[in-house]
């Protein structure tokens, strides 16, 4: 259930849950906020929370709105890439044989001298797939367990809307590569979704209980994945 309030010209979706605490989100791609809060929580609760918060989601808003898109990134030095959650400042070297690797705060994208911006996106968007393999295998073979099912096939590719699939007959799931720019509580999340999906195919109250059960904070963790978030307990 959703309703909105409007605080300082900023037009606030509320969703009301079956959650303990209030979690307030700022969604990309243009800074739309959400307040999520549970089922009990007072209308004059709710604004005085969004008042004392208005700063924060401010300051958020705008962040989304002067942020570079990611489509404008030119793999130059400087540029500042997020692997796992963890923003690095890119540095190129020059060489004959392409890398990358991590270095403290850098990400260094070793390339020919020569290449375009299109070869050094090539090779990056290779790494992060391979970054992602890496950790797929383990995070999938726990959580199969824990949830008692079996996925025929996990792979990988870029998703332009979709963080991951599950196609429920073949047991076939696909999981967006950018999965391995975000903090990896968002990857677990993903693949905890898509698995439960081969207990129940659609987004209903089923589906929510079995999210509940498995992995209780799994809405926070979303909201972590699609936006800026702030976590406020609320008192009874």
């Amino acid at each position: 259930m959703a309703n909105r309030i409007v605080i300082s010209d900023i037009n606030i979706e509320v969703q009301k849950k079956n959650i303990k605490n209030m979690h307030l989100s700022v969604l990309p791609p243009d800074g739309k906020v959400r307040i999520s809060v549970p089922v009990n929580a007072k209308d004059e609760t709710i604004r005085l929370f969004a008042i004392s918060k208005i700063g924060w989601i401010k300051k958020q808003i705008d962040r989304f709105q002067n942020q570079p898109r990611q489509t404008e990134r030119e793999f130059v030095s400087g540029e500042s890439h997020y692997v796992w959650g963890r923003r690095y400042r890119m540095e190129i070297r020059h060489n004959h044989r392409n890398n990358v690797e991590i270095k403290g705060n850098k990400l260094i994208l070793t390339v020919r001298e020569f290449s375009t911006t299109q070869q050094r996106e090539k090779i990056m968007t290779e790494w992060y797939r391979k970054q992602l393999k890496e950790k797929l295998p383990e995070l999938v073979e726990k959580w199969e367990e824990i949830i008692g099912v079996k996925a025929e096939t996990v792979r990988v590719k870029n998703m332009l809307t979709r963080w991951g699939t599950c196609n429920t007959k073949d047991k076939r799931i696909w999981i967006n590569l950018q999965l391995a720019k975000k903090p990896i509580e968002c990857l677990e999340y993903v693949i905890v979704h898509e698995l439960v999906h081969l207990l129940e195919k659609s987004h209903n109250s089923v589906f929510v209980d079995y999210m509940d059960k498995f992995l209780p904070d799994w809405r926070v963790t979303k909201d972590l994945l699609n936006g800026f978030i702030m976590n406020s307990y609320v008192e009874e």
